[in-house]
């Protein structure tokens, strides 16, 4: 009873916090099948989970699979995970699926909505490192020193950062290399997807000395009340003394250049947030290689990575209202997640 009012009085107060903004309510599924597993083999399964924050709130439905699922963390980011095993396969095809039910609010960093967030030690030296596809040496930070001669204060800075890349940048997904989150990669090509675009913004904010970090998950239609989603979306933010975390997708805005101003400090609330960071080391480690990302399910089958895998996401407005804005400012008719009897997670 002392968890239930505990968890109704903070969703009161991050309500009266984010009357200004808006917000949607959905549910959103993730289902994958492994395919074609040869019998005896041994098969492990990690499954990003998503969770609260200050701009969501999250509520696990339910989850299945066709292995005992356990809910662990890995340590560098904080991200939640479930993980499967089986030491001989028996059947063909393993099939999970989760299914949530989230409130997202729109992250808007103006001077109006900033609360200020002071980085630990650890913090600033993480997102100051470079990672395998993320340099802070050579060409991005040639090219930040330039962009950013006329810049006198960290967020000038970021903003000329953001700036080249949103003009420099293709959002283009076509032939091979894009995808990965490569720096060097989207220097040379000047093209490719949400990955390509944050990761030189986090390349070149870094050199500079400017805290960035790498935030992974999936896109709501802003159009629909409900549809299949195809893949992952991606974004970032960067940090400032006076004003915390601040907000990017620059993907977003070469795709709405109306809207390049509003994407330098904020996310809409048309997403939901997995997880965040990049060469993740799960929990229970995996054999292979730490992970660029983690959005979709990660298999191993005899200690090698599998790629065999189908998945398949989906979201639904709640009451299917996708374009209606109530007085409290969430889309959709029915009570946000943490009105429910369910466990806000985690």
């Amino acid at each position: 009873m002392l968890r239930k009012v505990a968890l109704l009085s903070v969703f009161a107060c991050w309500t009266l916090g984010a009357s200004a903004q808006q917000t949607r309510h959905f549910t959103f599924h993730y289902e994958f099948t492994v395919r074609n597993i040869a019998p005896g083999v041994p098969v492990r399964v990690w499954i990003p989970l998503a969770r609260s924050d200050e701009f969501q709130i999250v509520r696990v439905i339910s989850t299945s699979g066709d292995l005992p699922l356990k809910k662990t963390q890995e340590k560098e980011y904080g991200n939640w995970m479930l993980y499967a095993s089986t030491a001989k396969a028996t059947r063909p095809e393993y099939k999970f699926s989760a299914d949530y039910d989230v409130v997202r609010r729109e992250h808007l960093s103006s001077q109006a909505t900033v609360k200020a967030v002071a980085l630990s030690a650890r913090e600033r030296q993480r997102f100051l490192e470079a990672d395998k596809l993320v340099p802070i040496t050579g060409l991005p930070a040639d090219l930040a020193v330039k962009e950013t001669a006329n810049a006198a204060t960290d967020e000038e800075k970021a903003r000329a950062i953001y700036d080249y890349v949103l003009s420099n940048m293709r959002y283009d997904k076509s032939g091979t290399g894009w995808g990965h989150g490569d720096t060097l990669y989207a220097c040379s090509a000047k093209k490719g997807n949400c990955t390509d675009f944050h990761s030189l913004f986090i390349s070149m904010a870094r050199s500079q000395h400017i805290p960035a970090r790498f935030e992974i998950g999936f896109p709501l239609p802003a159009d629909k009340s409900s549809a299949e989603i195809a893949g992952y979306h991606c974004w970032a933010e960067f940090y400032v003394k006076q004003r915390g975390w601040v907000p990017v997708d620059i993907s977003e805005a070469w795709k709405h250049q109306e809207k390049r101003d509003y994407f330098f400090g904020a996310h809409d609330d048309n997403r939901v947030q997995f997880t965040v960071g990049r060469d993740l080391t799960l929990n229970p480690p995996q054999a292979g290689a730490p992970l660029n990302y983690f959005v979709y399910p990660y298999v191993e089958v005899e200690g090698k990575e599998y790629i065999n895998v189908a998945n398949s996401f989906s979201f639904r407005d709640v009451n299917n209202a996708a374009t209606t804005q109530i007085s409290t400012g969430v889309r959709g008719g029915a009570q946000p997640a943490a009105h429910h009897n369910g466990i806000v997670n985690p």
